[in-house]
């Protein structure tokens, strides 16, 4: 599989006892330094689940970008696709955490089209294009259609952006799109809905398969005509929830890509987010498929939400 998003170098700011307001400072407990970016986290978390995953993104040559070179490595995504330019970065995001509970502060560098796209797509071993935000598909419109021409089924998470999730193009730029990906907030915003069953059931009018994450109260799945919802897991405590919804969509992917009926890919799906929350950092944790696979069972013994 390949996975694309810009790749932002993480500092993450942990056990603040209130976020800061313009003209204060505040002091932090923890600070951990990582890979970020649903692109990366996504592709780490789908080779931890024993799926292989190629990166395909820009890194910059700057201090920052460079000191994440070994987590790149040791995570054990393919990196043949990883463009190396001066103009990517330095990329960041700040997270500040509290409570288990995070806000972001992120600059964006150079472009989002790597140079090594045309080689991704082209390459025989890749099957599947995930793109992590519709950030990278705003400034790549082809980019879809590219991947359907070279035989690719294609999912797709939008992420929230203030300045793109309620544009009245995204659903036609997305079109192609096998899988989509919202959370709850964005699924109401791109359907122009509160109720989210209603908007999952809109979305669900474009895209063949609707995903929707809903943090606590599970997720849910649209298919045509049929939908079916699942509670959340048991957590045994929130440490960061960065990069929940890449690791949830991580489980789903790796199950669906490997025949798992929408049941049981909703369920693993639901359980990498789980367990993804109890670590700091996107990628921070390597998913255990065996304890996915228990997570999963337990949630499958409940009985499943399921409307015409």
């Amino acid at each position: 599989m390949l996975s694309t998003g810009r790749l932002y170098c993480d500092l993450v700011f942990r056990g603040l006892t209130a976020m800061p307001h313009l003209g204060e400072e505040r002091f932090a407990d923890d600070l951990a330094i990582v890979p970020g970016g649903g692109g990366f986290i996504t592709a780490a978390h789908l080779v931890g689940l024993g799926r292989p995953a190629a990166l395909l993104a820009r890194l910059g040559e700057d201090p920052l970008s460079q000191s994440l070179l070994p987590a790149l490595a040791r995570s054990g995504v393919e990196l043949g696709f990883l463009e190396r330019a001066p103009d990517a970065g330095p990329q960041l995001t700040v997270a500040m955490v509290q409570d288990g509970e995070r806000a972001f502060l992120s600059r964006r560098a150079g472009s989002a089209r790597p140079a090594t796209l045309p080689a991704a797509l082209g390459d025989v071993r890749v099957a599947h294009l995930h793109i992590a935000e519709f950030a990278t598909l705003a400034e790549i419109p082809h980019l879809v259609t590219d991947a359907r021409h070279h035989g690719l089924t294609v999912s797709l998470d939008p992420s929230w952006d203030d300045a793109l999730i309620r544009s009245p193009d995204l659903v036609a730029l997305c079109n192609g799109v096998d899988i989509f990906l919202p959370n709850a907030s964005e699924a109401r915003a791109i359907a122009d809905c509160d109720d989210l069953d209603t908007a999952g059931r809109r979305l669900a009018q474009h895209f063949a398969l609707v995903v929707i994450k809903d943090g606590g109260d599970g997720a849910r799945l649209y298919e045509g005509r049929e939908s079916l919802a699942l509670p959340a897991a048991p957590c045994q405590g929130v440490l960061d929830t960065t990069g929940a919804g890449d690791a949830f969509n991580a489980g789903f992917l790796a199950a669906w890509l490997g025949g798992s009926s929408p049941e049981r890919a909703l369920a693993e799906g639901i359980a990498c987010g789980t367990l993804s929350v109890q670590s700091v950092g996107g990628a921070g944790h390597e998913l255990d498929p065996r304890q996915v696979a228990a997570v999963a069972d337990q949630l499958l013994e409940e009985p499943l939400r399921r409307h015409g």
